[in-house]
């Protein structure tokens, strides 16, 4: 047991060894046990030096070891889900001595890249998409003659997710050959919540590991999968190599759709990790942590939805498995029965909020960017078309240091396309706050949409924020920028210095139509400016009411370009997409160049 992370790098002559999956076949069940310690503790070292996600990384450590002595996974097709997990996997597939690149520019990426290794089979971020994947891939080989196998490790939080279960009924209605390890410890990132995680605490409770964990047999335990059409393996415990081994060499040896279900504890290994599982979910780096005590956009909402709710009895939370990192703790002690923690489940979550409104809550999502895109359907269907009373908290607008597949950037783009919709972009915390009262009291769907990080209190900003309006910040010469939200500070410094108009635009949806046809009139260029993508976001609002209303003047767009940005620090990736104050200020220079 470890119970600090390490600052040198620990020996681990055995680890080093290990080149590629194929030397783990000549090891002993002895070498394969002093292995995870081993991976264990240079895992630890690693993300202690680069920050990232090492929880349940530390909890699969003997399940990735046993399924790369099992199986031939140079041939084989393992798929992992959401990446998470998978960090012991690069360490084993050749990139050992490349984890200190992790997260960092043109170094490891933060889950599997097809790009990055013939080992990641199927790129992932989000959750519960590998069972899809692999059924896909093995079908795809199966029609050209291939008879490699397909593995799935999905987690039990991700098996919560309908696309799962869409994905186990195919499998189960082809008979087709893949074998699903349920890597089950109770945990996503938060704990586990609803019927299922319910079902899994009683099968545990029924197990008894001195049984034949391959007997094949439909065991009660196994009952919902075999139901399914699914040979159940298991409950067996996911921290002994020999069990681990063991079933999965008979395993290997059958054919058809196989589930076997395997329990682990989520950050083994790690004294802290393993007593407090979800704050060990991720680290940062060693020297950043304890730095920092700002309030952050996050803490904002936290804050506002608890004084909202001790004021309105009809105020109802969602989030779909994102307590934390949506700062609905406080919320979930205070208001219990008016707080839903659905899962991985963001369709359902949605809908939820629909149905909640029709019954006359007034429901709050809370939900990333990036996850907001998963519900897009049930967005229009049910919540727009039906003009409901739903406020979407959007958290993590913005670029991510773990890269496109969690970057929030393209949110206005798709919310901005959906009629009824109100879509506001708040440059710090005072209009944040103001936006969400607004949004909550509207009648009709809205959106308000901010960045990660440290709330900023910009000095020139007013709490005083009125529907469909925007506000002028200053006035100055030549050029007028408009200012869609988290871009706000940086384009002031950029006016500042050049003296331009600046205009915070506030809402994307409904634009201040008047304030865009006054700035062209006065001004030679206007410059808009979002953290989105530049495909039909906010700057292409502003085009099409320049064409709309038959008016000819020079316009920039400014924000993510049509490519995904690669993982950076997020103001790397600013300055990669060209957003960064100097690279603002150089861009509307070479254009004003060009007109001249």
């Amino acid at each position: 047991m470890f119970n600090e992370i390490p600052t040198d790098r620990p020996v681990t002559p055995l680890l080093d060894s290990i080149d590629s999956p194929t030397d783990l076949k000549y090891l002993s069940e002895d070498e394969l046990c002093r292995l995870s310690h081993e991976l264990r503790h240079f895992l630890l070292y690693t993300v202690g030096q680069t920050g990232g996600h090492f929880g349940a990384g530390l909890g699969v450590v003997e399940l990735t070891i046993a399924i790369h002595h099992v199986f031939d996974t140079s041939v084989d097709r393992l798929v992992w889900d959401v990446g998470h997990q998978t960090y012991p996997h690069k360490i084993l597939t050749g990139r050992r001595e490349k984890m200190l690149t992790l997260r960092q520019p043109d170094g490891l990426a933060p889950f599997p890249s097809r790009s990055e290794s013939s080992y990641d089979v199927f790129g992932t971020g989000h959750s519960s998409t590998s069972i899809s994947a692999a059924l896909g891939l093995e079908l795809a080989a199966k029609s050209s003659g291939d008879s490699a196998k397909s593995i799935v490790v999905i987690g039990d939080g991700a098996m919560t997710a309908g696309m799962a279960f869409e994905a186990l009924n195919h499998v189960a209605a082809c008979h087709a050959d893949v074998l699903i390890i349920l890597n089950d410890n109770a945990m996503s990132i938060s704990e586990n919540v609803g019927g299922l995680a319910n079902y899994f605490a009683r099968n545990i409770s029924a197990s008894d590991f001195s049984r034949n964990p391959v007997s094949g047999s439909a065991v009660e335990p196994g009952g919902i999968f075999t139901d399914l059409g699914f040979d159940y393996s298991g409950p067996i415990d996911g921290h002994d190599i020999q069990t681990l081994t063991a079933t999965l060499t008979s395993l290997k040896q059958r054919s058809g759709p196989r589930l076997l279900h395997v329990l682990t504890t989520k950050g083994k290994g790690y004294g802290p990790a393993e007593s407090s599982p979800v704050a060990s979910h991720a680290l940062t780096k060693l020297e950043k942590q304890g730095q920092s005590s700002e309030s952050t956009y996050s803490n904002v909402f936290g804050r506002w939805i608890c004084e909202r709710a001790s004021q309105d009895p009809r105020l109802v939370a969602i989030t779909p498995a994102m307590k934390e990192g949506s700062d609905l703790i406080e919320f979930s002690k205070r208001f219990p029965n008016r707080f839903h923690d659905v899962a991985i489940a963001e369709q359902h979550a949605v809908t939820l909020a629909a149905g909640l409104a029709v019954g006359g809550a007034k429901p709050v999502v809370a939900i990333y960017s990036t996850f907001l895109q998963r519900a897009y359907d049930q967005l229009i269907h049910d919540v727009a078309i039906q003009d409901l009373d739903v406020l979407f908290a959007v958290d993590r607008a913005s670029l991510l240091e773990d890269g496109p597949t969690h970057s929030g950037v393209f949110d206005l783009t798709f919310a901005r396309a959906i009629p009824n919709i109100v879509v506001m972009t708040p440059a710090d915390q005072k209009t944040m706050e103001a936006m969400l009262n607004l949004g909550f009291d509207h009648e009709g769907p809205s959106m308000v949409r901010y960045p990660r990080g440290a709330a900023i209190t910009l000095p020139f900003e007013s709490s005083d924020v009125e529907l469909g309006k925007s506000a002028s910040i200053r006035q100055g010469r030549d050029v007028a920028m408009l200012a869609f939200g988290s871009l706000l500070s940086d384009a002031a410094r950029v006016a500042d210095q050049n003296d331009y108009t600046l205009i915070d635009m506030r809402f994307v949806k409904p634009i201040d139509v008047n304030a865009i046809i006054d700035a062209a009139a006065k001004h030679s260029l206007l410059v808009t400016l979002e953290e989105n993508v530049i495909a039909g976001g906010a700057g292409s609002a502003v085009a099409e009411i320049l064409a709309a209303e038959g008016i000819s003047t020079n316009l920039l767009i400014l924000g993510i370009p049509d490519r995904f940005i690669a993982q950076d620090s997020p103001a790397a990736m600013k300055a990669s997409a060209g957003l960064s104050p100097d690279k603002i200020s150089r861009a509307i220079q070479n254009r004003l160049s060009a007109l001249s």
